[in-house]
């Protein structure tokens, strides 16, 4: 085998992952993947895509090695192949920003950011924690927060927020987040929180990006 030979096969390789990215999609279903294992039919009501269209995708991406799955009784339960499939599409979703003007501008649209809500940022949020000044509120649903949370954080998924502010302290801050700055969870809980005078901030960030922030401090 000559070196040009080398090279093509070894590209044609390569692009198989780059192929099965090719639909906004199948990206939004890895990007739920990164925050925890989920069956075919959770998939489907996240993404609001039929049962057989999440499926059609899934098989894209297995075949591509980007998932895996595995059985539990009736239900067929689909996880990244890889953790560094997770630290390949934050890179993606920074380079976008990076090179692309209108990704920045959806993403404050998105984000509603003319509402006039506060954010904090890694290293507030970490000082405040270490001094016991804020609640840290993770809004996503419990089994996400079961395969991974910032230390330190209370599950409340947001649909259960409002029952539960009477269990909430009164002499501290909140701080919500849920899956990163696509996420529009923790801007719900923020706002309900606000209604009811609760001094309340959104954390953009998600579960990794503050494991590689953890990792840069030490």
């Amino acid at each position: 085998m000559n070196e040009r030979n080398l090279k093509d096969l070894l590209y044609q390789e390569f692009a198989r992952i780059g192929k099965s990215l090719s639909s906004p999609k199948r990206l939004e279903i890895l990007d739920l993947l990164s925050q925890g294992p989920k069956s075919v039919e959770v998939l489907s009501k996240i993404t609001t895509m039929s049962v057989a269209n999440v499926s059609q995708h899934l098989q894209t991406l297995n075949n591509a090695r980007m998932v895996k799955y595995r059985k539990e009784g009736n239900y067929v339960i689909y996880e990244l192949a890889d953790v560094s499939i997770s630290d390949f599409i934050n890179s993606l979703h920074n380079l976008s920003e990076k090179q692309f003007a209108q990704v920045q501008q959806i993403k404050q649209e998105f984000l509603n950011a003319n509402m006039g809500m506060a954010g904090v940022s890694f290293e507030e949020l970490n000082k405040r924690m270490e001094k016991g000044e804020v609640l840290l509120l993770d809004v996503r649903p419990k089994e996400e927060y079961e395969n991974g949370h910032i230390p330190g954080a209370v599950s409340i998924p947001v649909e259960e927020l409002e029952e539960k502010l009477s269990s909430l302290p009164a002499n501290q801050d909140v701080v919500a987040y849920c899956r990163g700055p696509y996420c529009l969870m923790s801007v719900e809980a923020v706002e309900l929180l606000k209604s009811k005078g609760i001094h309340a901030y959104r954390f953009e960030k998600s579960v990794q990006d503050w494991n590689e922030f953890q990792n840069q401090l030490n």
